[in-house]
């Protein structure tokens, strides 16, 4: 059931079945086995069909969701969901700026004009790059900017294990006055996770490795790229030091090892640095990842929140469980998160796109 409010012209607030019942259940977690170190607690904060990347706008008291469909979403402070378009083609990568909430699609890169509040009517976009491949295989992109105002956005090998062209398998980075892209990194198979550590500014990004390979090769992988340029092994590798058969006789290029390596096929996806003071100090020395879970291994892996503790220099320590109980004993699968990113008050969102939701994680001592 969709409702359209006249205040909201051509968008439209909607509610299905699954969202009228969380509605009553809105401060309820929608699993019994959820898994938090002391003090923390997750709820569910709205329903979003299919919610993926994350771009929360406090001063508007919006976070905008995209989908690896066709729909755009936002979520008010109250928890309502609002269809702003359905009209686009895979607008999973999203980030926001200056009153502008930029969206790369599969194939393009567009932004919309929102300004200091929710338009009436949801605006048409402003088509600033056309070239990004427009294969579905790992076609949906990350969006973020970095510390000096440029717009970075992942471009996905299209393919397991594949010779790659042009602009696939990259990060690019968008000049914002020209709208003219870079390659920034290279050698990438799958990136659908960018942020910037806050004490240096270096791009920490996810990359998910090759698929069978074996149930534990090769590494998923987060990275480290401080300066432009490097190459970060694909296809030679399908991730951590496990080389690509298809590739196996091939000249190595000059190339990067991961930062740290995760067990296989945890897919690991968005990625946060805390910087607010409401989590203890413990999390403020690390990155928490979103695990998306496996899909074709013999047994299931993933499908959590870990952090990684590091130390002053950025190097990984350890990885800590944080946030597990979405697989069950029996393989069940309650949840697959996406993304990670700030809200108001020190919380942090987490979308998952296998049970339409928003959560937010809280602490009170």
């Amino acid at each position: 059931m969709v409702l359209s409010l006249p205040h909201m012209g051509n968008m439209k607030i909607t509610f299905s079945l699954l969202t009228l019942f969380s509605l009553l259940f809105i401060n309820m977690p929608s699993f019994a086995e959820v898994r938090l170190p002391a003090g923390f607690t997750l709820k569910k904060f709205a329903t979003v069909p299919d919610a993926r990347s994350l771009a929360p706008v406090p001063k508007l008291g919006l976070i905008f969701v995209g989908t690896r469909g066709d729909s755009l979403y936002a979520v008010t402070q109250k928890g309502h969901t609002i269809l702003l378009t359905d009209t686009l083609n895979v607008p999973n990568g999203i980030a926001w700026k200056d009153g502008y909430l930029y969206v790369a699609e599969q194939h393009r890169l567009i932004r919309f004009k929102v300004g200091d509040a929710l338009p009436a009517k949801w605006p048409k976009p402003e088509i600033l790059f056309t070239d990004f491949p427009n294969k579905r295989w790992h076609g949906w992109r990350y969006a973020a900017f970095g510390p000096h105002g440029a717009l970075y956005v992942s471009v996905g090998s299209p393919c397991n294990i594949c010779k790659i062209n042009n602009f696939e398998g990259t990060i690019l980075r968008f000049d914002p006055t020209t709208w003219v892209p870079t390659i920034f990194a290279r050698g990438i198979r799958n990136s659908v996770g960018i942020t910037f550590d806050p004490r240096n500014g270096d791009m920490i990004f996810t990359d998910n490795g090759a698929d069978n390979m074996g149930d534990d090769i090769p590494s998923d992988e987060i990275n480290r790229a401080a300066t432009a340029g490097l190459h970060f092994g694909f296809p030679y590798f399908g991730g951590g030091s496990a080389r690509t058969t298809e590739f196996k006789d091939a000249p190595l290029p000059e190339n990067r090892a991961p930062l740290y390596g995760f067990q296989a096929h945890v897919a690991p996806l968005g990625l946060h640095f805390y910087r607010a003071n409401r989590f203890p100090e413990h999390y403020r020395h690390g990155v928490f990842v979103a695990q998306h879970g496996s899909w074709n291994r013999t047994t299931p892996v993933g499908y959590q929140i870990s952090f990684l503790m590091m130390d002053q220099h950025g190097k990984v320590l350890r990885e800590e469980p944080f946030l597990t109980g979405w697989l069950e004993k029996d393989g069940n699968i309650i949840a697959r998160p996406v993304d990670i990113a700030p809200w108001t008050n020190g919380r942090l969102l987490i979308s998952d796109d296998a049970g339409d939701s928003l959560y937010i994680l809280d602490y009170q001592e």
